[in-house]
Formats: structure tokens, C-alpha cells, sequence
């Protein structure tokens, strides 16, 4: 097995950031070509990854669905860092803090529009680790 960490620097903006080229760059020098899996981490309690399309609107429609989900108000017990924090710690019952996409000639088998996505709903966490690992089949 493989593994890298990379730093993904979301400054104070909430969203989805594409892990997409990382993995790819990662996959090129650890897979080697071969078959096998990749596994995508994010070691943080208030951060997913998902798989998702970004851009044309998607990335922001699933934002505001999360925020209908999990309100950012004060109803959250947990209650230290910005407005609504708490919601962000209940984020692992919607998004994993994993993935794995199976990988086929050094690629990630995605579809057209799926992308590897960081899940950062919490403004007050300005850079995220990311554990990236490759298990040849």
C-alpha cells in the first residue's frame, strides 16, 4: 500500500473542493499503471468526501440542501466556533469522512460528471488534511 497526505487550503469559504486532480496526480506515481483501490480520508470531525458533480450548479444545490438538512442556528448542543458549528459535527450521518473508488490502469473509474470532493461545511477551519492511499489489487 501507498499513502500521502495533502493539505487542501478552503480559507473561510463552506463548500465542495475538487480532490479530483490530487488523486489523479496521486494515482499516476503510486499505481504505476496497475489495478487496485483508492482510498480518500479526511482525518477532521466537521468534513466529508463525497463523489459529486461539481460546477453547473450542483456543488451549490447540494450546499443549500445540506444547510436545509442541518440548519446553521443555535439549536445544536455543541455550541463552540461559529453560528451553527454544531451541525457541522453531525455531518459523518450525510457525508463519510471516506471513500473508495476503484482504479483500473493507474485512473479512478469515475463517471463523466463525478468528481472526488472535500466536503467543508465548517468556515472556521482554514486548511484540511487529506489521506490519500492506494492498495494494488
Amino acid at each position: 500500500m501507498r499513502s500521502t497526505e495533502i493539505e487542501v487550503r478552503t480559507g473561510r469559504d463552506r463548500g465542495f473542493f475538487d480532490l479530483t486532480p490530487a488523486c489523479r496526480q496521486f494515482l499516476a506515481e503510486a499505481a504505476g499503471g496497475d489495478d487496485g483501490l483508492l482510498s480518500v480520508f479526511v482525518p477532521h470531525a466537521t468534513a466529508g468526501v463525497v463523489i459529486l458533480e461539481l460546477g453547473a450548479g450542483s456543488d451549490d444545490d447540494a450546499l443549500a440542501t445540506l444547510d436545509r438538512l442541518l440548519p446553521r442556528d443555535d439549536r445544536w448542543v455543541h455550541r463552540h466556533g461559529s453560528p451553527g458549528h454544531g451541525a457541522d459535527h453531525v455531518l459523518p450521518l450525510v457525508a463519510a469522512p471516506s471513500v473508495t473508488v476503484p482504479v483500473i490502469g493507474g485512473e479512478p473509474v469515475l463517471g463523466t460528471w463525478q468528481s472526488i470532493a472535500l466536503l467543508d461545511p465548517n468556515q472556521d477551519n482554514a486548511v484540511r488534511t487529506v489521506r490519500l492511499s492506494f492498495l494494488a489489487g
